[in-house]
C-alpha cells in the first residue's frame, strides 16, 4: 500500500462562469464521488498554500504575471476567447500551484510516495507569455522545473494524456534536454492545431520532445500501444528519476469536447503503466496534476480510479460506464510508423 497524497481546495468554486466548460462543477463531482467511495479519508490531503511568484516566473514572463494581475481586478473578464478570469482566479491559481509544489515535495523528499493536485484552472495550454485554453499557469512545467532546481534531478519525465496538445507545457520545456516532455493527444488540427510527430525539441532540447498525434475514435488498445510501442522504450533510454503526469480525462468516449474512445479502464491501464515506469526508473515518485474532463460523471469516476490505483495498483476495480459500444480505430500502422522515426 502506498502513501498516496492529494490536493483539493474549497476556494476553486471562486474560479468558474456559468455556460463554460471549465467550471466548478467539475471539482465539485469529483470531491463527491471521492467523499462518497471514502477514498476522500484513505488518502492524505495537503495543504493549499499560493505558490511564490518566482516559482510561477521561472516559465512566465513578468508582462503576463502583471496583465493578469490587472485583468483580475476587473472582474469577470476573458484573457484569449476561451479563457476567463475572475477576481479571485489569480488567487485559485496560485493555490492550485502551491498544492502541486506540496505534493512534488513531499514525494520526492521520501514522506509519500506519489500524488495528484486536483486543481483548477488546468494548466497546460498556457503559454510563457499568455493565457490560453482554459488555463492560466503552466502547472505541471512549473512543478517540473521546480523539482530539479530544489531536489537537483538531473531527469524528469512529463507525460501528458489530456486529448489536447499540452503545447504550453511543450513551449516552455522545448529547449530543455533534462526533461523529457511526450505526449499523446488529438492530431491537428483538432485544437490547439499543435503536437506534430516532427515537432522534437529545440537546440539542446532537440529529442525531448515527442509527440504522438491520434486521428478520431482512437480507443483503449490504440492508447496502450503507444504507451508499450513508443514511450516505454524511450522512457528506458531516458530513465527519469521523477515522472509528472498531466492528467486530463477528456479523451473518455462520453467526453463532448473530443472524439476520442477511450473508457475508465483505459485510463487505469496507462496509469498502471506509468506507476510501473516510476518503480523501474524513480522510486515510484510519480506526480500527477488534472487537466481536461468535462463530462462530468466520467471525469470524477476516472479520477477517483487513478487515486485508489496510486494508493494500491492491485485494486480490482469496475468500470461504471463500459466501453464504447461501437468499438475503437485502430491505429497500428500510425504507431508502428513513429515508432520507427524514434528508432525503438
Amino acid at each position: 500500500m502506498n502513501k498516496t497524497v492529494y490536493t483539493f481546495d474549497p476556494s476553486h468554486v471562486e474560479h468558474t462562469t456559468s455556460g463554460h466548460p471549465e467550471h466548478k462543477g467539475r471539482l465539485e463531482r469529483v470531491w463527491k464521488v471521492l467523499e462518497e467511495s471514502g477514498l476522500s479519508g484513505r488518502l492524505t490531503r495537503l495543504e493549499t498554500p499560493e505558490a511564490d511568484m518566482e516559482h510561477i516566473k521561472v516559465v512566465h514572463s513578468t508582462r503576463y504575471v502583471d496583465h493578469l494581475h490587472y485583468m483580475v481586478h476587473q472582474g469577470l473578464s476573458y484573457l484569449d476567447p476561451d479563457t476567463y478570469c475572475t477576481q479571485h482566479s489569480l488567487e485559485v491559481a496560485l493555490r492550485g500551484v502551491g498544492g502541486l509544489l506540496n505534493i512534488t515535495d513531499a514525494v520526492l523528499s521520501g514522506q509519500a510516495d506519489n500524488g495528484m493536485a486536483l486543481q483548477r484552472p488546468p494548466g497546460h495550454h498556457a503559454r510563457p507569455h499568455a493565457a490560453m485554453g482554459f488555463c492560466l499557469f503552466g502547472n505541471v512545467a512549473i512543478a517540473a522545473k521546480y523539482a530539479r532546481r530544489k531536489f537537483g534531478l538531473e531527469r524528469v519525465l512529463v507525460l501528458d494524456f489530456d486529448v489536447h496538445h499540452g503545447n504550453g507545457t511543450q513551449e516552455m520545456l522545448y529547449d530543455d534536454p533534462n526533461i523529457l516532455f511526450m505526449s499523446v493527444h488529438g492530431a491537428p488540427p483538432f485544437y490547439p492545431e499543435s503536437g506534430f510527430i516532427q515537432e522534437t525539441g529545440r537546440e539542446e532540447g532537440e529529442g525531448f520532445t515527442v509527440n504522438v498525434p491520434l486521428l478520431p475514435g482512437a480507443g483503449d488498445e490504440t492508447y496502450l500501444s503507444v504507451f508499450r510501442k513508443v514511450f516505454a522504450p524511450l522512457v528506458a533510454r531516458f530513465k527519469p528519476e521523477a515522472i509528472f503526469v498531466s492528467a486530463g480525462y477528456d479523451a473518455h468516449w462520453m467526453d463532448p469536447m473530443a472524439h476520442m474512445h477511450l473508457s475508465t479502464a483505459g485510463f487505469d491501464a496507462m496509469i498502471l503503466e506509468l506507476m510501473a515506469w516510476a518503480d523501474q526508473y524513480a522510486n515510484g515518485r510519480l506526480i500527477a496534476t488534472l487537466e481536461g474532463g468535462y463530462h462530468v460523471n466520467a471525469l470524477a469516476h476516472s479520477v477517483a480510479h487513478t487515486l485508489t490505483l496510486l494508493q494500491n495498483p492491485d485494486t480490482r476495480l469496475e468500470d461504471p460506464f463500459g466501453r464504447y459500444k461501437d468499438g475503437e480505430m485502430h491505429a497500428e500502422e500510425l504507431i508502428n510508423s513513429i515508432a520507427h522515426f524514434w528508432r525503438v
